[in-house]
């Protein structure tokens, strides 16, 4: 994942600075920024290969706005694809949650079908190209099996039963039966090189059928993807993707904030009660091939009127142990809280950045270590900073320095610095740190 000897091609360097500046996360080029959370990366790294080996896992990554907690679930998702997994993920709103009773949930598993890459094709969309590269793969297996050319009729009853195989593997799941005859369906249509009837199952496979009958008649099955069991679903894909030759599923779920924000309570308890389902569900082995991570901030978890822990049960689950602390935070535990970036690690990024910026604009880089050091200690030396300070308003910050002087020449980063632009803290009220803590980042 280390890209530091690496030049940045230009085209990823202006999108990173871009993402960066507008305050989200970039979907490409992280390795080529990625700073700190080292023990945490290794404890989510872990989960994948728990997961590539048959188990599943589920993790909660706790973090502020702006902490860094979309920086780590993108690089996890970029790493889990290199991996030959197939990745998922979604942010949840008002209108995708985990239940409702306006289809909401139902929403969010669109969402999450509909967003499904692969290392060829990172940008979603890949449903179709997956079970394509299935039946193309089984072929070619059965050929290179058999001996038998293409177009001789029992190669096609070769395939048939291989196919079989695979859909009477899954369907041994909870709705895995029609799952998997509706597998068998596409390969056929594939087959004849029937695009409308791969339309159909497509459109089944993504929820997308919300009348019982119409799928009847339209593909023969009498069951559809509904708000109650899309979960289910999802535990079905994750086996047909290993056997379709990828290592597993990974589900990333974002901006869990917004079930804490669901306004009416029973409500609420609903989305916390199908959380704790799934939740149980892939720690006690029901689900195989199968990771989920969810990030949320500190007040969606912990708070016990509105939040995760006003659900007892998942509050007893999820809440820390004793011996945990800022410091020496439990790692394996279901819940990473992400500790802030120290000032080493936030001056290593901006010397990235800084390089990033020059290589881009195709100019002699500026700032020396010692400007740099001064940026990150007035940043951190803030009223509060040691609480409340997040990587993405000090790389905004950094990079709108790096602007103005690419585009004002005569600028310079003392000089800017010393503007008072910051509203740097008063030194009676500046955290106990001092220039010694800072003495390594000089020359």
């Amino acid at each position: 994942m280390d890209a530091d000897n690496k030049k940045v091609p230009r085209r990823i360097a202006q999108t990173i600075l871009n993402s960066l500046k507008g305050g989200v996360v970039p979907r490409v080029g992280l390795p080529y920024i990625t700073v700190g959370r080292k023990n945490e990366i290794e404890a989510l790294l872990h989960d994948v290969d728990i997961t590539a080996e048959g188990g599943a896992s589920f993790r909660f990554i706790v973090g502020r706005y702006g902490s860094g907690k979309s920086f780590l679930i993108q690089t996890i998702r970029n790493y889990v694809m290199d991996r030959g997994f197939i990745v998922a993920d979604a942010d949840l709103s008002p209108e995708r949650r985990l239940q409702g009773t306006r289809g909401q949930g139902l929403a969010t598993y669109r969402e999450l079908i509909g967003s499904l890459s692969t290392k060829t094709k990172p940008e979603g969309g890949a449903l179709t190209l997956v079970l394509d590269r299935w039946i193309s793969g089984v072929r070619a297996q059965t050929v290179q099996e058999t001996g038998l050319e293409p177009g001789d009729p029992a190669l096609t009853k070769a395939v048939d039963r291989k196919i079989y195989e695979v859909t009477s593997t899954v369907s041994e799941l909870v709705h895995g039966f029609e799952f998997a005859r509706l597998l068998s369906v596409y390969y056929h249509a594939y087959v004849e090189d029937d695009d409308v009837m791969k339309a159909k199952v497509t459109r089944w496979f993504r929820g997308e059928y919300t009348l019982k009958r119409e799928a009847k008649d339209e593909l023969g099955v009498s069951i559809i993807i509904t708000d109650d069991d899309w979960y289910e679903y999802l535990k079905i894909f994750a086996v047909f993707f290993r056997m379709a030759g990828y290592a597993g599923m990974m589900i990333m779920i974002d901006e869990l904030v917004n079930l804490y924000k669901i306004p009416n309570s029973v409500t609420r308890q609903y989305n916390y009660e199908k959380l704790l389902t799934m939740y149980n569900d892939v720690l006690q082995g029901r689900a195989r091939y199968l990771g989920v991570i969810m990030g949320a901030t500190p007040q969606a978890v912990e708070d016990r009127r509105r939040g995760l822990y006003s659900y007892e049960a998942l509050r007893s689950r999820l809440a820390e142990g004793k011996f945990s602390r800022p410091g020496a935070r439990d790692l394996l535990a279901p819940v990473i809280r992400l500790e802030p970036l120290t000032p080493e690690e936030m001056l290593v990024l901006c010397e990235k950045l800084s390089d990033m910026h020059a290589g881009l604009y195709g100019y002699r880089k500026k700032p020396g270590t010692e400007d740099l050091a001064r940026f990150v200690r007035l940043e951190y030396e803030r009223v509060g900073a040691d609480q409340n300070i997040t990587p993405r308003e000090v790389i905004r910050d950094f990079i709108e320095l790096l602007d103005l002087m690419y585009q004002n020449p005569e600028l310079t980063m003392d000089g800017l610095l010393q503007s008072g632009d910051f509203n740097y803290a008063k030194p009676e009220a500046v955290s106990d740190k001092t220039d010694k803590d800072y003495a390594e980042f000089t020359i």
